[in-house]
């Protein structure tokens, strides 16, 4: 299975768009999929996940700028990113995982990896000022 990012690029503080994943094969329902992102020195860190049962998780609930989605059979995986800030200037990824754990936070839970299964390559966002 290879996992295909698009959408990223240069966009300006204030501004939004759209990252989009294609699976190369099909990916079940009953695997959760999501998208991490990673700047220089620290560490993956997960955005947004679609558990197995199709309900989203965010790792960041105040803002409500981030919305996932999965379509195409539950081959395409998407992320609108709204009201973009420096702070999201980073490399996407998105990820694909069969074994999970149940992670709970703030009465918020989703299906964490144990391991994921399958990376995309990455695709670079860049907010300006």
């Amino acid at each position: 299975v290879r996992l295909m990012e698009s959408g990223g690029g240069l966009v300006q503080a204030g501004g939004s768009l759209i990252l989009s994943c294609a699976s190369s094969e099909n990916i079940p329902h009953t695997k959760p999929m999501g998208w991490y992102r990673q700047v220089p020195g620290k560490e993956r860190e997960l955005v947004a996940a679609i558990n197995d049962d199709g309900s989203p998780y965010y790792s960041d609930s105040e803002t409500g700028r981030f919305s996932i989605s999965r379509t195409n059979g539950g081959n395409t995986l998407t992320l609108e990113v709204a009201r973009l800030e420096l702070e999201d200037t980073a490399v996407y990824y998105c990820a694909a995982w069969s074994q999970t754990y149940r992670y709970c936070k703030d009465f918020r839970c989703h299906d964490a990896p144990l391991r994921v299964d399958y990376w995309g390559q990455g695709t670079q966002v860049t907010v300006s000022s």
